[in-house]
C-alpha cells in the first residue's frame, strides 16, 4: 500500500459520526430597528440617511454629477450620469455605485445585496451608495439567513461598511481595497 493510500485509510478510520445541527433559539430585539440598524453602520464607517426616501437620493446622486462625479445606477427611478457597460471593464473610473439592497440586519448593519449585473460593481467604485426599504431591517443575522436566497451562478453578499483593514501597524484604514464610503437611503 502506498503513503498515500495509508494515510487516507487513517483518515476514514478516524472520521466523525455525522451530527444534526443544534437548534439555535436567538430572541430578537426588535426595538427600534432602524435606531439599532444605524448604530451599527456609524461604528462600521458607514451613513444611514433617513430623511426623504428616492428623492432624497436623486438629490444627492443630482449633486454629486454636478461635481462632474461619474455615477452609475442599478436602481429603477435614480438617474445616474453613465449607464451600466457592456463589460466590467468600463467600470473602471466608477466614483459612485447606487445599488439596491435587499435586506439590512440591525444588529451589525450588514445589508443584503443581490447583484444581477456585474460582479465587481460594489467593489470597483471609489465610493458605494446603497437604498433599503425601512420594511426590510431584521433584528440579527439569524433571522436575514432565512430570508436570503441565490439561484445557482448568482452573486449575493453582505455589505457591512466601506472596505476597511488593520492589518498595516495596527491602524485602521477604510477605503484600502475597494470603497471608499458607504451611504445607505432608507426609503
Amino acid at each position: 500500500m502506498s503513503s498515500k493510500q495509508t494515510i487516507l485509510s487513517a483518515l476514514s478510520l478516524s472520521a466523525l459520526d455525522n451530527h444534526a445541527m443544534p437548534e439555535i433559539d436567538v430572541v430578537a430585539n426588535n426595538d427600534d430597528l432602524v435606531g439599532q440598524f444605524n448604530a451599527s453602520l456609524q461604528s462600521v464607517a458607514a451613513t444611514l440617511h433617513t430623511d426623504g426616501g428616492l428623492a432624497s437620493l436623486q438629490q444627492a446622486v443630482d449633486d454629486l454629477i454636478k461635481q462632474n462625479m461619474q455615477v452609475i445606477s442599478l436602481i429603477e427611478g435614480i438617474k445616474g450620469n453613465r449607464s451600466v457597460p457592456t463589460t466590467a471593464h468600463l467600470l473602471a473610473d466608477i466614483d459612485y455605485a447606487v445599488i439596491p439592497g435587499d435586506l439590512g440586519v440591525a444588529e451589525n448593519g450588514a445589508i443584503w445585496v443581490n447583484q444581477p449585473s456585474h460582479r465587481v460593481t460594489p467593489f470597483i467604485c471609489e465610493n458605494l451608495i446603497l437604498a433599503l426599504s425601512k420594511d426590510n431591517i431584521v433584528a440579527n443575522m439569524h433571522q436575514a439567513v432565512k430570508q436570503v436566497s441565490l439561484q445557482q451562478g448568482d452573486l449575493g453578499l453582505f455589505i457591512s461598511g466601506p472596505s476597511k483593514t488593520a492589518d498595516i501597524e495596527q491602524a485602521l484604514v477604510v477605503g484600502a481595497h475597494g470603497a471608499c464610503s458607504l451611504n445607505v437611503y432608507l426609503y
